[in-house]
C-alpha cells in the first residue's frame, strides 16, 4: 500500500501499489509533516506587482511573522510606532516605512489576518509609490528582519497546502493571470472559484460510496455477502462514464479557448497571405512584396474578435519550387494546416478560374482532412463583384480586398460563426488543462475495467482495486493524490509574487 497525503485537506488516503512497505507509507508521511511545518514557520515576501516603475506597487507578506515584521518598521505621520496586531482582518492602515531614521515612503498596509487570507495564513500587503529603488529598498529592509523572498508561485502554493484553493483551482489562477480573451477569462475564474471542482468531488463521493460497500464485503468474505448492488452499480458507471466523456470532450474546446483559435492562411505564392493577415491585425506584421514566395516561414500573431481569440498563422505559397529554403517553408505549411482548426485558403480571384481552384483544393482537401475550411477571394478592389461571383458560383466564397480593407470585418464575422463563441455555455464545466483531460482518460479506463469486472462476475476484491485506481486518478486533479514532481512543475510556472 502507498500512503498518499491530502494536501487540500490534510488527510490521509491509502491506494495500491505494489512493493512498497507501510513503513516507507509513514517514513513519507513523516516528511510531508516536516516540510509543513518548515512551511508554517517561514515568512516570505514579493513584489505582488509587475517589476518596472508605475504609479503605485504592491509588496506582499504571508506567514506568522508577517504583522510582526511590519510593526516593526511602520510609524504613523507624526513617525511615532504604530501597532497592527490588534487591527482587526481586512482593514487598511496610512503610515511611514522607516528604515531607522529614515523614511523610506508613506505607504498603505493591508492586513488580512488567517485563516481569512489568500494563503491561509496572516497577509500584510504593502501599498507604496512604484519606484523600483522603493520597491528594492522594502524587499532588502523585510529580508534583513527574516523575511525570505518568495519562490514562483508559493503564495498560491501555500494557499493549495492550507487548503484554500484544491490543485485545478490553483492551476486556474494561473490560467486567470494569463487569459487574453473574454471567454478564456470567463472560463478560467468559473474554475478558479470551483466549478471544475465540484464536478470532480460528485464524480469521487458516488464511487467512494460504492467502494466503501465493496470493502465492507472483504470482511464478510466467508459469509458470502453482497452489500453493493452489482445492477446499481452498473448504472451508477455509466453515469459516472457520461459525465466523464463529456468533460473529455470539452477539452478540445478549452484548449482552444485557452491558447487561441489556431487560423492556417494558405493559399498559392502571390495570394496576399501577409497583406491579409497585417489587415486583420492592423499592423505590418509580415512583409509584403509583389515577388512570389516572399514568405519562406510560418509567422505567427493574435487577436481578439468579440471576446474570442484568434492566432492567424501566415504560411508560405503552395508550389512545387526548386528552392531548398522554400521547399523547407511549403512542408512547414501542410505542418501547419495540420495544427489548425481552421484553414482559411486565399486565392487571387485575377488569377484564379473555376477549373483551377478546383485543382487546387483536390490537392489541398486531402491534407485538411475534417478541419473547417474558409474560401476567400482577395484583390476584388478593380474587377467587377457580379461577374466574379458567378465565375465561382459553385463554392461558398467570401470576397475581400486585404491591401483595401475592403469586407475585413465581415470576414472576421464569418471566423466568429465557424467557431460561435456564443455556442460556448461558460455555466458549464469545460477542461482547460491537458493535465486533467489526461487523468480524466485514465479515470474513464479504469471504470472500463471495473464494468469488464461486472460482467465476468469477478470478486469484490478485484473490483475494488480498479475503484481505488479510479479514485487515485481523479484525486490527481484535485491534489487529494499528488508528489513533490508535479506541484514543483505546476507552482514553479506562477510568477514570484503569486
Amino acid at each position: 500500500m502507498v500512503y498518499g497525503y491530502s494536501f487540500a485537506h490534510r488527510r490521509r488516503i491509502w491506494f495500491p501499489e505494489p512493493g512498497l512497505h507501510p513503513r516507507g507509507a509513514f517514513f513519507f508521511l513523516f516528511l510531508i509533516v516536516l516540510r509543513i511545518k518548515a512551511l508554517n514557520e517561514d515568512t516570505i515576501i514579493a513584489l505582488a506587482t509587475a517589476h518596472g516603475t508605475a504609479a503605485i506597487a504592491v509588496v506582499r507578506l504571508s506567514g506568522p511573522k508577517a504583522i510582526a515584521l511590519t510593526e516593526q518598521v511602520f510609524r504613523d505621520s507624526k513617525g511615532e510606532a504604530k501597532t497592527l496586531q490588534d487591527k482587526p482582518s481586512h482593514t487598511i492602515h496610512f503610515g511611514l516605512i522607516n528604515q531607522g531614521d529614515v523614511i523610506l515612503d508613506e505607504v498603505l498596509v493591508s492586513l488580512f489576518k488567517n485563516p481569512h487570507s489568500y494563503t491561509g495564513e496572516d497577509v500584510v500587503e504593502i501599498s507604496c509609490h512604484g519606484s523600483t529603488y522603493i520597491q528594492q529598498q522594502l524587499l532588502q529592509l523585510f529580508t534583513h528582519l527574516g523575511a525570505r523572498l518568495a519562490e514562483p508561485g508559493e503564495f498560491t502554493f501555500r494557499a493549495f497546502m492550507n487548503g484554500k484553493l484544491d490543485l485545478s483551482q490553483a492551476e486556474a489562477v494561473a490560467d486567470l493571470i494569463s487569459s487574453n480573451s473574454a471567454t478564456s477569462q470567463q472560463v478560467a475564474i468559473r474554475q478558479m472559484r470551483g466549478g471544475f471542482s465540484n464536478s470532480i468531488k460528485v464524480l469521487r463521493e458516488h464511487l467512494v460510496n460504492f467502494a466503501s460497500l465493496i470493502e465492507l464485503e472483504l470482511d464478510f468474505s466467508e459469509e458470502d455477502v453482497e452489500f453493493a448492488n452489482r445492477d446499481d452499480l452498473k448504472k451508477l458507471l455509466y453515469s459516472i462514464q457520461a459525465i466523464l466523456q463529456r468533460l473529455i470532450d470539452s477539452f478540445e474546446l478549452g484548449n482552444v479557448i485557452k491558447n487561441g483559435i489556431p487560423v492556417a492562411i494558405v493559399g498559392k505564392p502571390n495570394a496576399g497571405k501577409s497583406t491579409l493577415l497585417n489587415a486583420l491585425l492592423e499592423e505590418d506584421r509580415a512583409i509584403v512584396s509583389e515577388i512570389p514566395g516572399t514568405t519562406r516561414d510560418t509567422i505567427e500573431d493574435e487577436i481578439t474578435i468579440d471576446g474570442v481569440l484568434f492566432r492567424f498563422i501566415d504560411t508560405a505559397g503552395i508550389r512545387s519550387t526548386s528552392d531548398a529554403i522554400e521547399s523547407i517553408g511549403v512542408s512547414k505549411t501542410f505542418e501547419k494546416i495540420k495544427q489548425s482548426a481552421i484553414v482559411l485558403y486565399l486565392f487571387d480571384v485575377h488569377e484564379f478560374t473555376q477549373r483551377a481552384l478546383n485543382e487546387a483544393l483536390d490537392e489541398l482537401l486531402p491534407q485538411i482532412g475534417d478541419t473547417q475550411m474558409l474560401l476567400v477571394g482577395n484583390k476584388i478592389d478593380t474587377e467587377d463583384l457580379n461577374y466574379i461571383q458567378q465565375e465561382f458560383q459553385d463554392y461558398d466564397v467570401l470576397y475581400i480586398s486585404a491591401k483595401q480593407k475592403l469586407f475585413i470585418d465581415d470576414l472576421k464575422t464569418k471566423l466568429l460563426s465557424l467557431f460561435d463563441s456564443r455556442a460556448i455555455n461558460i455555466t458549464e464545466t469545460v477542461v482547460t488543462n491537458a493535465r486533467h483531460a489526461e487523468a480524466l482518460r485514465h479515470t474513464n479506463g479504469a471504470i472500463n475495467k471495473v464494468l469488464d469486472g461486472l460482467n465476468q462476475g469477478l470478486t469484490g476484491d478485484l473490483l475494488a482495486a480498479d475503484i481505488r485506481l479510479a479514485l487515485v486518478y481523479l484525486g490527481e486533479i484535485t491534489g487529494e493524490i499528488t508528489n513533490d514532481d508535479l506541484l514543483k512543475n505546476i507552482f514553479g510556472k506562477f510568477c514570484i509574487g503569486k
